[in-house]
């Protein structure tokens, strides 16, 4: 939800949070009627079609709506609302690869649930994010990944060096909904916006098998568990109650006794120690368990940095070298998984398939990939990886140049560096200019 909203939609935001700080323990009891507002709907809508996505299980999309009217599509969107007529429909589950090769289920609601969400989510940011602790860097407002990578960062060089590399077995569908809903309810009074969140978290989900036939599940409901990821409501919902372990974590005085310090970041998070990392697991452990929630004993695991690495948001922690001074440091690259994920990126858009396309356009979708991956992966030391990621694409786009025209035997010569950079205009990984807003950046 990257738009910014208009003043009136601000302005509401700004009066929630404001009060929502003041007062800590306040409840507020008058909010559904500002998610029927036209300008919310109408900002919600927008943010909706910004972040695209594919139809729910009905099938209509944001084309459809442009095209019949989307001013009376929304008129009757906020009657229903209005007329309390309004109820969630199933979820269509899709699935995305993973790194480790398993798949991440997803759930895409139909567009108006996915507008109705985003509007109660416009209402009930503000509230809960005067209540998010800092250790908490995921779906907030001028917090992201970077700043998580800086706190891990400065924990390492402060000396915080036995680190708990955590993870959690299936956090969004693991979170009990009772659980859950008592979070939201401790700022939340209004019943209508409560039972609209409870409707969403228990909607069934629609998928289909191996030959093409519909499935409904009501797993969620069943087992009274689980935020399906997907929905614009979702993440508000895991940073709520990814925040009762963080904030137990302190009033249990854990980050104190172990001078243990979480680094959250969605359903991700490293504890970075003074020698305690064994005690930190045994206390998350603990926790997890009073919050329903599983430690996955697989991927879980403690590493004293210096002499070993670990993963966190695509880099890999641990030591470098200083090309400059020969020194060594403790920071972050990234990742081999991230580099071999934009190598087979580049190899499917370097495929016979795209043959049909002249070298300019391939040239324009290879740039667009590697820009994306370069402007998240500039922190630390990235010119071996950024060298990799080159040789790998000078060689597929070779190859391409090769099958494209015909031409057998090595192609280097006829298809240099400098004809693929000056020629094709190939973007060069080394000399895109980036910023080193990191300390490491300067050992």
């Amino acid at each position: 939800m990257s738009l910014l909203p208009p003043d009136s939609v601000r302005k509401l935001q700004e009066t929630l949070h404001a009060k929502a700080k003041a007062a800590p323990n306040y409840r507020f009891y008058s909010l559904y009627d500002k998610m029927c507002r036209q300008d919310i709907l109408a900002h919600a809508y927008a943010c909706a079609k910004a972040n695209r996505g594919e139809a729910g299980v009905d099938g209509q999309t944001f084309e459809d709506i442009e095209l019949s009217d989307r001013y009376q599509w929304l008129a009757a969107l906020a009657q229903e609302l209005r007329d309390k007529t309004y109820q969630p429909q199933a979820v269509r589950r899709a699935y995305i690869p993973k790194p480790d090769g398993g798949q991440r289920p997803l759930g895409i609601p139909t567009i108006k649930d996915r507008v109705v969400q985003m509007a109660a989510l416009l209402v009930l940011d503000p509230i809960f994010e005067a209540d998010m602790q800092p250790e908490q860097y995921a779906y907030r407002l001028e917090r992201g990944a970077f700043d998580a990578l800086t706190r891990v960062q400065a924990l390492l060089d402060s000396g915080h060096t036995d680190v708990v590399d955590a993870d959690l077995s299936g956090y969004f569908d693991s979170i009990p909904h009772a659980e859950l809903m008592k979070s939201v309810a401790r700022r939340i009074s209004d019943g209508h916006v409560l039972a609209l969140i409870k409707r969403w978290l228990e909607a069934p989900v629609e998928e289909h098998d191996a030959r093409g036939k519909v499935e409904r599940t009501t797993r969620n409901k069943d087992e009274s568990r689980g935020s399906p990821q997907g929905s614009p409501l979702s993440p508000l919902l895991a940073n709520i109650y990814m925040r009762r372990f963080l904030l137990g974590w302190k009033r249990l005085g854990h980050d104190r006794r172990l001078d243990a310090h979480i680094v959250n970041y969605a359903d991700d998070f490293v504890i970075c120690c003074r020698r305690t990392s064994a005690e930190a697991l045994a206390a998350t452990r603990a926790m997890m368990s009073k919050l329903k929630l599983t430690v996955n004993e697989t991927k879980t695991r403690l590493c004293r940095v210096g002499e070993e690495t670990f993963d966190f948001l695509g880099y890999t922690f641990g030591w470098l070298y200083s090309p400059r001074t020969g020194h060594r440091y403790i920071g972050p690259r990234p990742a081999q998984t991230r580099i071999r994920r934009i190598c087979q990126a580049i190899r499917e858009i370097t495929s016979r398939q795209w043959l049909t396309y002249e070298p300019e356009e391939l040239v324009g979708a290879i740039n667009r990939r590697l820009r994306g991956w370069a402007n998240y992966f500039c922190l630390g030391r990235t010119a071996p990886a950024y060298g990799r990621v080159m040789m790998h694409t000078c060689q597929r786009l070779r190859q391409w140049l090769g099958w494209k025209y015909g031409i057998q035997g090595p192609k280097r010569a006829r298809f240099s560096d400098r004809y693929l950079r000056a020629k094709l205009g190939l973007v060069w990984l080394p000399a895109l200019p980036r910023s080193r807003p990191f300390s490491w950046a300067k050992a």
